[in-house]
């Protein structure tokens, strides 16, 4: 009996506990209110349970100053007008190549060399034969000069006998000598004559030995020249100051003028003056009269699509191509860029007038129909995944058929066009069917 009565129910307790129950359970539902009302709100900025409306989506672009004063736009490539496939006059085999691809060389620079050792040795040899025949003019110099004192000396007997025959002849006429004396007087004055005549002609014989041995002196040296210019052909050296485009052969390589047989190569380097890059591009005959020589003009390469460069023209070929119907233009750079490189694409907008350097910084620009609002309150909306963006714009002047505007909005960013006017940040957007 005793168990049995503690397993009744205290309902005394119970109504006692039960009040303190109720007391909490109001702050559990304002909580729940508080989330379904937020929900609610943030469903509401979401469009709510609607499907997310269907809009149409334009591209932010980007425009140029120089748009408003273009006349036509023509297509060409970047060539250096000093260029040249540098070759060897002599054939041999490459021996080493002293520059790459990009190198930059300067006028007389030794790009490659190929083997010398035969023509050396020629050269050695005709050395030799130039100190030869230096030594044969020496030799040929000092007979000429022993064939001049040997003149002088004659010249000082034949007239130390023209006075002993002089002295004879008075003497003998007053009897104070014999005839013998003046006979011998007269045979010493004519071999004096006789040797002044030896002495000359030795004399002419050491200026003809001298001029042989000079003339010979100047073959020898001739012949080194030639000598040496044989192995300076096997030096090839840049013909200016330039950057190394590209090579034509390797060492080893048999380098031949002409490229006279199949295995052997003709040049061995392209280098061209980057100095010198100009735009030529063709023009229809169309526009030739809108062209002058020195028109302002603005350069766009396909390779550095951000940057435009100032040009002008600086030649108008006066030939016409038969089959594009079309006149070669040179336009050279005014704005220069280290990135230029020859054979690149580019486009050329000839101007109606000069540019200044201000007017090359880009525009961002939006289609019309992207703008809501206007003035202060003008604003786009920016395409972010399925979300949408509201950014303030300041709307500026007309770029063709697009806006100029100033803000956070970069080139290639999508924009809704003609935006709901019920459209807030941050809310879901489909794209529209075409």
């Amino acid at each position: 009996m005793n168990d049995l009565a503690k397993l009744t129910i205290d309902r005394e307790g119970q109504s006692v506990n039960r009040p303190l129950r109720r007391r909490r359970r109001p702050w559990r539902y304002v909580a729940a209110a508080l989330v379904i009302a937020a929900a609610a709100w943030w469903v509401q900025q979401r469009g709510g349970l609607r499907p997310p409306p269907a809009v149409e989506v334009g591209v932010v672009a980007t425009a140029w100053p120089s748009q408003a004063v273009t006349l036509f736009n023509a297509t060409g490539y970047v060539v250096p007008q000093t260029k040249a496939d540098v070759a060897s006059k002599a054939t041999g085999r490459l021996e080493s190549l002293e520059v790459e691809e990009g190198s930059v060389v300067t006028k007389g620079e030794v790009l490659a060399r190929l083997e010398s050792e035969d023509v050396t040795a020629a050269m050695r040899r005709t050395e030799a034969n130039v100190v030869a025949a230096e030594a044969a003019v020496a030799e040929a110099r000092a007979r000429q000069a022993e064939a001049r004192a040997r003149t002088a000396e004659a010249q000082a007997e034949y007239r130390d006998a023209q006075r002993s025959l002089e002295r004879a002849k008075a003497m003998v006429g007053r009897n104070y000598v014999t005839q013998e004396v003046y006979d011998a007087a007269l045979a010493r004055h004519d071999r004096a004559a006789a040797g002044i005549a030896s002495a000359e002609a030795g004399v002419a014989a050491a200026n003809a030995g001298e001029a042989s041995a000079r003339a010979q002196l100047a073959a020898a040296r001739a012949a080194l020249e030639e000598a040496r210019v044989a192995v300076e052909y096997t030096l090839i050296r840049a013909p200016f100051d330039g950057v190394i485009l590209s090579k034509q052969a390797d060492i080893g390589d048999v380098v031949a003028p002409f490229a006279a047989t199949t295995s052997s190569k003709g040049a061995v380097v392209t280098m061209a003056d980057l100095g010198t890059l100009q735009v030529e591009t063709d023009i229809s005959e169309s526009n030739l009269v809108g062209v002058t020589v020195g028109q302002p003009c603005e350069i766009e390469l396909d390779a550095l699509p951000d940057v435009r460069l100032r040009g002008e023209v600086h030649m108008i070929v006066p030939t016409v191509d038969r089959t594009k119907a079309t006149v070669l233009a040179k336009v050279r750079f005014i704005d220069t860029d280290k990135r230029i490189l020859p054979d690149m694409s580019a486009r050329v907008a000839f101007l109606s007038r000069a540019i200044d350097p201000g007017e090359q910084r880009p525009l961002v620009v939006v289609p019309p129909a992207a703008i809501r609002g206007d003035g202060a309150r003008a604003a786009v909306f920016r395409l972010d995944g399925e979300h949408v963006r509201e950014l303030a714009v300041t709307p500026g002047e007309k770029a063709g058929d697009a806006v100029v505007v100033n803000g956070e909005l970069k080139p290639g960013e999508r924009v809704v066009l003609n935006p709901p006017a019920d459209l807030r940040d941050g809310a879901r957007v489909r794209l529209a069917q075409p």
